[in-house]
């Protein structure tokens, strides 16, 4: 007669332990990202002790997977942002919105992730069926809708149509259009346009000409 395998004291027989889960290979690709590591998942199925077809089974893509890390990081700041403004209102989206434009602009896992593969990543940070740029949509749009509910703020446009703009705007200033990638005030002046935010004297108005960089590198 086979004798049974032994059990641990929980009740779990004794061996392999569990799989590792879904929310494990998150994490490990957001430590791979965020340390500026490219993105393997040859080595997250190995240290987890998955196959890839398993990863793959879960998230669909690598692309889906980084869009999944990289808005949640997003999230994650524009509610630290959030957070750490008093202001109310239309000055106050407008002083988030700048923040987190310029904290985009410097991370360094992004920059890097752009440089080692700048058609995969506008796919990933831009595309409207991907899974960063429906998920910034919404994060903004609740932004500003309760900022309309609290009774602080008349948008010019409805919520929704604000909020993709405001999103589509900071994409090409931070990552698509060389010409005018890290003109922050130019980029908070049109926002604040948007927004309906009167342009201050030391903003420069959206009329005024972009100015062109002498070098057409990705990153200053």
């Amino acid at each position: 007669m086979q004798q049974r395998q032994p059990r641990a004291p929980s009740g779990r027989r004794r061996g392999r332990p569990p799989t590792a889960s879904s929310a494990a290979v998150l994490d490990a690709v957001t430590a791979q990202y965020l340390s500026g590591e490219r993105v393997d998942l040859t080595v997250v199925a190995r240290r987890l002790g998955l196959s890839r077809a398993t990863i793959y089974r879960w998230f669909g893509s690598r692309e889906h997977l980084l869009g999944e890390v990289i808005a949640t990081q997003l999230q994650q700041m524009i509610a630290r942002k959030r957070k750490a403004v008093g202001t109310r209102g239309a000055p106050g989206l407008l002083e988030v919105f700048d923040q987190i434009n310029r904290d985009l602009s410097r991370a360094s896992a992004l920059r890097r992730l752009i440089e080692q593969e700048p058609a995969t990543a506008l796919r990933i940070l831009t595309s409207g069926s991907g899974v960063v740029h429906p998920r910034a949509v919404s994060t903004v749009r609740a932004l500003i809708v309760s900022e309309v509910a609290a009774g602080h703020y008349d948008p010019p446009a409805d919520p929704e149509t604000l909020a993709y703009a405001i999103v589509r705007l900071a994409e090409a200033f931070i990552y698509n259009d060389r010409g005018i990638r890290g003109d922050h005030e130019l980029l908070r002046a049109v926002q604040a346009a948007l927004l309906g935010v009167p342009v201050t004297g030391g903003e420069r108005s959206p009329s005024q000409p972009v100015p062109r960089p002498a070098s057409g590198r990705l990153h200053r």
